[in-house]
């Protein structure tokens, strides 16, 4: 198993915890190599709810310039439904991202 498929794995059984019901795998596997090789990085492959910084860098570097949101209000909205959805102590980057195209309807962004 390549060290990719061990992330998968990995995704998929913290988004099962979160979300009843399938996943959208191919969306899944989208959004993590979407996000490189950061997903190998120990500080990189996580995002930190309580970090007001690091939720900046969400809505600026993801939300904003990769899904091209604008409505700050929206944004916000569904950064703080994710962090309330998703209460791991260990959030993995791709499946916060994930749920976070899935919450705001972005899923044509990886097609």
């Amino acid at each position: 198993m390549s060290k990719f498929d061990e992330k998968m794995e990995a995704y998929r059984k913290a988004l099962s915890s979160v979300k009843k019901g399938a996943a959208d795998d191919a969306l899944l596997t989208k959004v993590a190599k979407g996000l490189g090789p950061s997903i190998y990085l120990r500080d990189a492959s996580l995002v930190s709810c309580s970090d007001d910084k690091e939720l900046a860098r969400v809505k600026t570097n993801f939300l904003q310039k990769k899904l091209g949101m604008k409505d700050e209000g929206k944004m916000d909205a569904a950064i703080k439904a994710v962090c309330g959805e998703y209460t791991d102590n260990h959030k993995y980057r791709a499946v916060f991202y994930y749920l976070l195209v899935k919450n705001l309807g972005k899923e044509s962004v990886y097609k």
